[in-house]
């Protein structure tokens, strides 16, 4: 065995370990923010997202703070399923997630190779295990936040140690010439440390480590971390592999910005490295690993501005190249957000909500109409399989415990999708026609109480509470008039007056009719969220022989 591997054999425990504690620094800095964050990162991204602009700003932030840009991006297409964010304003995210992951370049270059490892991260370490020892809940997750921050210099450290060593070992003198073909090379290799690493800021720290020993120079740097950004893209092209509509639209807009980003990167990148070298000595600090840290920054910038005026029509072309496929009631159950508590249990009440109104349209139709034609029934039977696939999702959520707004919530959501199934099966049910003009009289009065509620369903707007209110006092109203009309109905059958298959068909109208007034009410008493709802999270079976009083909390 010769010098050279013989010294590379000695060095390289330096460089993979090097590697090791970086990745693991990053892994558990951004795990602990984000449990330290909880919800937050959610609620974060829900009402930051109006306009492509504030997604953008929210997506830098936010992968800037996590220092991840995958987490973000799973969040997103989360929220993209739920339906909470438009696919426009997911864009703005990811194309914000890409800028903010240059955060993890400048960390390196302003901190990694100037602290004093003893002296800076070594602290950080033993504070952050203490604290994840002894404190509990949000603090602890912090003090692993604050481990996995140290960690990162302990593998920068060891990285220059490694790369100190390997200087001399690397010769990539043949890339040295400014020719294409060099340069598509020195892409490709960026590119295949970002497979290899499954993380592109490893690959940039990597890349600085090596500049800042001297292993290699600044445009070769440039370049390489133009293959790193497009890296990513194939991590992407793997997740989409088999995955849901959302996330496989999500991974082409992330090919797409990166893949027209880094081709005007590659032919562009003399000027923008030349822009980076005079701001570097603008503001004071040549240092080559701070040159490249800007040169990454400014073309993602660059690329966020090209995209950013044209999101919406960018938007609309995704959607044209991967169209919704599948059942429409149940596009936003994924599976990819059940880990998420709050985002999955969202999904679900879409999910619900669309299917109620389905269910509500056609009650409303028969009430009027008194026949359930081939398309209503096709409808229906349609929501009964979507309130199916509905349970057994709210079923998987990965959510422990009795208590708390999410447990609250998805027991409220139990019980709506119950009374929405049974009014399902009503509508399946529905005696044709209507018998009687008293029955007739009530069924209009029913579907005109009933209308509000689907308007609501379908635009989500209005109060909800007083909403709930009224159909409580319709319900009422008809369980009350069934029962009149039941006595009177018995009483002129005794008398000789109405024949008992009459009787009987009027007094099975009359108890339709009061059925898909409760089941109605009760759906939307569960599922609006109202205070109202809020009382009572017990349901009881429909009684059918019995009026029904308002003040009960079946």
């Amino acid at each position: 065995m010769n010098d050279a591997s013989m010294s590379f054999l000695a060095i390289f425990p330096s460089l993979l370990g090097g590697v090791g504690l970086f990745l693991a620094g990053m892994i558990l800095m951004s795990d602990g923010l984000k449990a330290a964050a909880g919800g937050r990162l959610q609620w974060f991204l829900e009402r930051t997202t109006h306009t492509p602009l504030s997604a953008f700003l929210t997506g830098v932030a936010l992968t800037a703070l996590v220092q991840s840009s995958s987490a973000t991006t799973i969040t997103t297409i989360g929220f993209v399923s739920a339906g909470l964010l438009s696919f426009s304003s997911a864009i703005g995210v990811i194309i914000g997630a890409n800028v903010g992951t240059t955060s993890t370049g400048w960390i390196v270059a302003l901190l990694g190779f100037k602290l004093n490892v003893g002296a800076i991260a070594l602290p950080f370490i033993g504070v952050g295990a203490l604290m994840r020892l002894l404190l509990h809940g949000a603090r602890a997750s912090l003090g692993m936040a604050l481990v996995g921050f140290g960690l990162i210099f302990v593998g920068i450290d060891f990285l220059q140690e490694g790369m100190g060593g390997l200087a001399h070992h690397i010769d990539l003198s043949p890339f040295s010439q400014p020719s294409l073909m060099n340069h598509l090379w020195l892409v490709l290799i960026g590119a295949v440390m970002t497979v290899l690493l499954q993380s592109s800021s490893a690959a940039v720290a990597l890349t600085l480590t090596a500049l800042n020993s001297g292993a290699i120079g600044l445009e070769q740097s440039a370049y390489l971390v133009i293959g790193q950004n497009l890296g990513t893209t194939v991590k992407a092209i793997l997740a989409a592999m088999g995955a849901s509509m959302p996330a496989q639209r999500t991974a082409l807009a992330h090919i797409l910005f990166n893949g027209v980003t880094g081709a005007l990167t590659f032919f562009f990148a003399p000027m923008l490295l030349a822009l980076a070298i005079a701001w570097s000595e603008f503001i004071g600090d040549s240092d080559p690993s701070v040159v490249i840290a800007l040169f990454h920054t400014l073309f993602n910038l660059l690329g966020a501005a090209l995209f950013l005026p044209f999101i919406t029509p960018f938007a609309r072309l995704i959607e044209r190249l991967i169209p919704e496929r599948g059942p429409v009631l149940t596009r936003h159950l994924d599976d990819s957000v059940l880990h998420l508590p709050e985002v999955a249990t969202e999904a679900a009440a879409r999910a619900l909500t669309e299917i109620a109104a389905v269910a509500l349209k056609e009650a409303v139709h028969l009430l009027h109409n008194g026949a359930l034609d081939r398309a209503g029934e096709h409808r229906l039977h349609l929501a009964q399989t979507a309130m199916d696939e509905t349970s057994r999702f709210l079923g998987r959520i990965q959510y422990a415990g009795y208590d708390g707004e999410i447990f609250a919530r998805r027991l409220a959501l139990l019980h709506a999708g119950d009374h929405a199934d049974r009014l399902i099966e009503a509508c399946l049910e529905s005696p044709s026609p209507l018998y009687g003009e008293e029955v007739r009289t009530a069924a209009a009065q029913l579907a005109e109480a009933l209308a509000p509620a689907l308007d609501w369903l379908e635009t989500r707007k209005g109060d909800a509470s007083t909403l709930v209110q009224r159909l409580a006092q319709a319900s009422t109203r008809q369980a009350e008039a069934r029962r009149l009309q039941r006595e009177q109905v018995l009483l002129e059958t005794a008398a000789g007056r109405i024949q008992p298959d009459e009787a009987q068909r009027r007094l099975e109208s009359m108890r339709w009719v009061d059925r898909v007034g409760y089941h109605a009410w009760r759906m939307m008493h569960h599922l609006t969220g109202s205070p109202s709802a809020a009382e009572t999270l017990q349901t009881a079976a429909y009684a059918e022989p019995e009026p029904i009083s308002a003040s009960t909390n079946p």
